[in-house]
């Protein structure tokens, strides 16, 4: 067991490691400003692994369908933990809103990506796609309403959402798929040189914001949101996943794979929208950092128990 938690760390996270080592010092000692990357991956990077994921992914009519359903309802369930916590230990409105984002939505765009790819391949990376894609119309419909609750305007959520190139990318390579239309050679090779880029431009990224994540002055009366955003995410999170998951009957490596992108750390588009409605930032970016750090130990840990 130990043998297999020291070889997952060598041959999946230390190659990791190095884009996103590299992120930290570029922020720390060239104060690297992560916005044009950050362009760059949502507008271009993102969209490129997406579609040449979907366009040659080989994804079963049941994985589709396991996989949407698990989205829907591993959201619900980690929506309906957060808000019982949030009023059981009596939280603000703001910590409550931060709590459920905090809960809700993972970083499995920048980081779960490269790690689904190096962990299980290019047959992982398949069936990770639909999620990833239904993660990010959920981020930018859902999330606004969790982070604004009062403030909720479907028309903003909906232009928000609208803007992605990625949800226009993956349309495009669900028509392809159904015309059965096959790329030029030169195109193909095109986008797969932009999608390539993606993961280790977004581990810098990653890196980068890691370090500028980390927040000012501490109020302790945000401390009790802290400890319960920790605990919905690094373990009530990897547990409800897992009942779900084995209920709707997933076959093992789509299992495996949707129970580690479910698992992920904090998404970073959460304290965007934390800043954006006033959710208590300070306590979701203090959420995002520890949850980062905190995944290269369980990480580790639930690929081997997945693989077994």
């Amino acid at each position: 067991m130990l043998l297999s938690i020291f070889a997952t760390m060598y041959h999946v996270f230390l190659p990791l490691s190095f884009p996103v080592v590299a992120g930290i010092l570029l922020r720390r000692f060239r104060g690297l400003d992560t916005k044009p990357l950050s362009v760059l991956s949502l507008y271009v990077l993102s969209p490129s692994i997406i579609f040449s994921t979907l366009i040659g992914a080989r994804v079963s009519a049941s994985d589709v369908g396991i996989t949407v359903s698990f989205g829907l309802l591993n959201l619900l369930a980690m929506w309906g933990v957060s808000v019982l916590l949030g009023r059981l230990l009596k939280l603000g409105d703001a910590e409550k809103a931060g709590l459920t984002l905090v809960s809700s939505f993972t970083n499995c765009v920048n980081y779960g990506l490269p790690l689904v790819l190096l962990a299980f391949g290019q047959a992982g990376l398949d069936k990770a796609a639909v999620y990833v894609v239904m993660q990010i119309v959920i981020v930018n419909t859902i999330g606004v309403f969790f982070a604004a609750r009062s403030q909720f305007s479907i028309k903003r959520a909906g232009l928000a959402m609208l803007k992605l190139p990625a949800l226009y990318v993956a349309a495009l390579a669900g028509v392809l798929r159904l015309a059965e239309v096959t790329l030029p050679p030169s195109v193909h090779t095109g986008v797969n040189l932009l999608s390539g880029a993606y993961s280790p431009v977004v581990l810098v990224i990653l890196g980068a914001q890691m370090i500028g994540a980390a927040p000012g002055a501490w109020q302790p009366n945000l401390q009790k949101a802290f400890r319960a955003g920790l605990a919905l995410r690094l373990l009530i999170a990897p547990l409800l996943s897992w009942l779900i998951l084995l209920a709707l009957g997933a076959e093992p490596l789509l299992l495996g794979v949707l129970l580690v992108l479910a698992s992920m750390p904090t998404a970073v588009n959460a304290v965007i929208l934390a800043e954006q409605f006033g959710a208590s930032p300070k306590f979701v970016s203090r959420c995002i950092l520890w949850t980062t750090m905190a995944s290269f130990i369980l990480l580790p840990l639930l690929l081997v128990w997945t693989r077994t």
